[in-house]
């Protein structure tokens, strides 16, 4: 059975997208693609199903190689409380997601980590919504770096 990864931002529109994205490259390079099942979503009251990725996230996703599919869109964690409930493990981009999670009785339980705890460090990932393209890129490269620093702990709790 693999392990089932859930990524949590505001709207699903970039950073839990692009967390999404570069985790399932790494599992991937590592021969580790079936073990563990990624999906992200988004928890703040504006996340609609099918809201479209963010034109910059699909950006910089394909500066390092990564394709979106063009149909890519949302996924509203409020209507969708089953992915709540067959995850794992969750990570949030900051506290405020945690706490905003913390309401959904799916979640109670279920260990919630930041990506910034993940990887042993503290404090949020920023939310690049209606900033620079260089921002979304420092966002991306965050999230990476965080990503590799934390797959080992990521696996080992499987």
């Amino acid at each position: 059975m693999s392990r089932r990864v859930l990524i949590v931002c505001h709207a699903n529109t970039s950073r839990s997208i692009i967390a999404e994205a570069m985790l399932l490259r790494l599992l991937a390079a590592r021969g580790l693609a079936d073990a563990v099942e990624v999906r992200s979503g988004g928890i703040a009251p504006y996340a609609r199903d099918g809201s479209l990725v963010s034109l910059d996230t699909r950006l910089v996703l394909r500066e390092v190689g990564i394709e979106m599919p063009r149909d890519a869109g949302a996924t509203d964690l409020k209507r969708n409380r089953h992915l709540i409930a067959a995850a794992d493990v969750i990570l949030v981009m900051t506290a405020e997601q945690r706490r905003m999670l913390a309401a959904f009785a799916e979640a109670q339980g279920k260990p919630v980590l930041t990506l910034r705890e993940l990887a042993g460090e503290e404090g949020d990932i920023a939310d690049p919504a209606m900033q620079s393209e260089d921002f979304f890129r420092r966002c991306r490269d965050e999230i990476a770096r965080c990503l590799e620093r934390g797959l080992p702990r990521l696996l080992a709790d499987s």
